[in-house]
Order: C-alpha cells, then structure tokens, then sequence
C-alpha cells in the first residue's frame, strides 16, 4: 500500500476519536458550560446528523476540487474546529463546531475511500478501505479511552485539543505525500455520477451496509450494560471489554480487507452467517463469563470483517462514481450506525431486558440475509448475473 494511505488512516483516526469520545465527556462539558446532561447528549446527535447529511452532499461539492485540495480543506477545517471548540465558553458555538466537524468529517471520509481506492489500484479497492477504517477501530481502541484520560486531567478542552494536535501531522503528510494531481477534465460530472449511483447493485449494497453497521453499533453502544447486568462483571471490566471488542473489529477490518478483493462473496455468505449465529449464541449464553468475553472479540472481527467488505463492494460497483460513491457509503454506515442504537433503546424501553440488543442485532443481520437472498432470487429470473454484492449475506444451502 502506498505511505499516504497510511497518512489518511492516521487522519480518520483523529476523526474516529472525535466522533465517539464525547460519551467519556458529557458530564464535565455540561458541568463547564451550565448546560443539562441531555443537552449535552445533542452533540453527539448533531455529529451523527452531519455526518448522514454531509457526506453526500459535501463530496457532491467538492467533486470538481482536486483531491488534495479537498482533503487538506477538510481536514484543516476539521482542526480548526476543534480548537474552537476547546477555547470556547459558549455551548451553542460547541455545537455549531460539532456540526462542521462532522460534515468535513464526512467530505475527507468520502474523498479519501476514493482516493485511496484510486491509489492502490483497481484489484485491492479492499485493502485501502481497511487501511483507513482500521482508524476508525483504532480510534475504540486507543483514542477514545486515551481523551477520557487526558479529560480527567486536564478538563475536557484537553481531548479537543489532542484531536487537534493528531491531526496537525497528517496535515503535513497529506501535503508531502498524496499528489497533487490536476482534475481531470474528462471526469465524470455530479450528473452522470448521480445516474451511477443509481444501480440496483450499489442500492442493494448500501442498504446491506445499513443494515450490518445498525447490528455492530445496536450491541456495542448496550454492551456495557449486557456485560455487568447479565454476565454479572463488575464496572472496572466495562473498559477491557470495550477495548476487546474494538481490538476484535481491527483484526476483523484487516482482515476484510485482505479477502475483500479476491473472495467478497465468500466473506459476505459465511460472515453473514456466522454474524447471525454468534448474535444469537450470544444472546443465549451471555451469563456465561467466557463465553461472553470470547463472543466480544469475535463479533467485533466478524461485524467489520463483513461491513468493510460492503464498503469496497460498494467502491467496486460504482466505479463510474467513485467519490459520491464513498459519500454514500459513508452515510449509509452513520444510517446504521444511528438507527441500530436507537431500536436498542426501543427494546429496552419496552422491558425486554438486557439482552434484547442481542436479538435486534440477530434481527437486522437476518434481515440483510433475506434481502440479499431476495435480490439474488430476482436477479437469477431476470437473467443477469449476480455480483458479490448481491451475494452476500445470503445463507448457503
């Protein structure tokens, strides 16, 4: 892989930071600024909107910019956010950076899956696309657990402007390394990308994307309480499970990426199958102490081994849109990755207990089975010839 796909992995890194480290955060920016815990909460709600929001239409923007330009103005802007954020007193100017952060957010996420794609080569759109969303596994990993340290500290500012500064380098190295290439001026326009994007493929394959990224985040954003009110551990596990889980998702995104190019059906049919069984065994067993810890680590490699693969499969199947096609695709996994929680929280909220993420996970992941299962039964009467994309999820006879 050339250097700067590593250097835009770094940036969706900080980026990958930023998004989830406001959930170690709320009750110190709330104490600050004299504002109520919910309100607080809005932040997070504003960064996912932008995020669904901005993606595509940020990357529709900036489609006749130059990728390095692009790249740079959003992730300077990113920055600049941030440091606003860490200086200010005020919680309505917090919250308008949160809402530009998450649209350059969304504008460098969109660019740098099409520039990486391009960069590595036709054959291995895969393995770029893990190389930047192993920042963003990283990011569970390392980074958020890293700004609860630095908040508790230094204040909450301090996470802001560690941000910044892990930004700051990748600025640089954006500069050095990726080229500084002319638009090309027989590119495709936003219309005939926007005709592109139109493919029952690409649609099937963003809709999939939803779907299995809605599971990954409806079970982690529970399993704190899933691990202490039903496996029965105590509070001081809650940080090593969470990290077993985002280790699990890095090796899972790596390795996706490494079978993304060569075998996409067969990591989406058996992955889509095994990420209904461990769902569903894990709802089962999850008073079990081991089994629970070991199911952790195998739905993280499980959940983004397959959502990195819809993600290049997406890459793939729109190669006549490739930047509103990394647009898209980002917004679709924020889709996900906003409404798996919220159904979450509907079945705990209707009393069906601790486990019930468990089985809403099971549930989306069964509904992408059947709607790739569907599409490749209409697909066969039609008399085309299904793509991987269209194949996955699918459970094998």
């Amino acid at each position: 892989m050339p250097f700067a796909i590593y250097v835009l992995g770094l940036a969706v890194f900080a980026q990958g930071t930023s998004e989830f480290m406001l959930s170690g955060l709320v009750p110190d920016i709330a104490a600050d600024l004299g504002v109520s815990i919910p309100a607080v909460g809005s932040l997070t709600s504003a960064f996912a909107v932008g995020m669904i929001v901005g993606a595509p239409l940020v990357a529709m923007l900036s489609l006749r910019w130059p990728r390095r330009r692009a790249l740079l103005a959003f992730l300077i802007t990113f920055l600049l956010a941030h440091v606003v954020g860490a200086l200010t007193d005020s919680f309505e100017i917090l919250f308008v950076t949160r809402v530009i952060a998450a649209l350059a957010n969304a504008g460098f996420l969109a660019v740098g899956l099409a520039t990486a794609a391009s960069m590595a080569g036709p054959q291995a759109k895969g393995r770029a696309t893990s190389v930047l969303l192993s920042g963003v596994t990283l990011a569970c990993v390392a980074g958020v657990p890293l700004g609860a340290v630095l908040s508790e500290f230094w204040g909450w500012r301090s996470a802001f402007w560690g941000v910044a500064l892990i930004s700051a380098p990748a600025v640089f190295a954006i500069l050095r390394s990726v080229p500084a290439t002319p638009v090309d001026p027989d590119a495709p326009s936003v219309r005939h990308e926007l005709r592109a994007l139109r493919t029952p493929r690409l649609v099937l394959t963003l809709v999939l994307g939803a779907l299995v990224n809605g599971a990954t985040f409806c079970s982690f954003t529970y399993l704190t309480p899933v691990i202490t009110h039903v496996t029965g551990l105590s509070t001081g596990w809650v940080p090593a499970t969470l990290a077993l889980f985002g280790i699990g998702s890095f090796v899972g995104v790596n390795l996706g990426g490494r079978l993304a190019d060569s075998r996409p059906g067969q990591v989406l049919a058996v992955g889509g199958v095994a990420l209904l069984a461990g769902w569903l065994v894990f709802a089962l067993t999850a008073g079990n102490t081991a089994v629970a810890l070991i199911l952790v680590f195998v739905q993280g490699v499980l959940s983004f081994a397959v959502g990195s693969t819809l993600i290049a499969q997406s890459l793939y199947t729109a190669s006549d849109a490739p930047t509103l096609a990394g647009g898209f695709a980002t917004a679709a996994m924020n889709v996900g990755a906003a409404a798996g929680p919220a159904l979450g929280g509907v079945a705990l909220s209707a009393d069906f207990g601790f486990r019930a993420p468990l089985v809403v996970s099971a549930s989306l992941v069964t509904a992408a089975m059947v709607l790739g299962g569907v599409a490749r039964v209409v697909g066969s009467g039609s008399g085309t010839t299904s793509r991987p994309a269209e194949r996955s999820l699918e459970a094998r006879s």
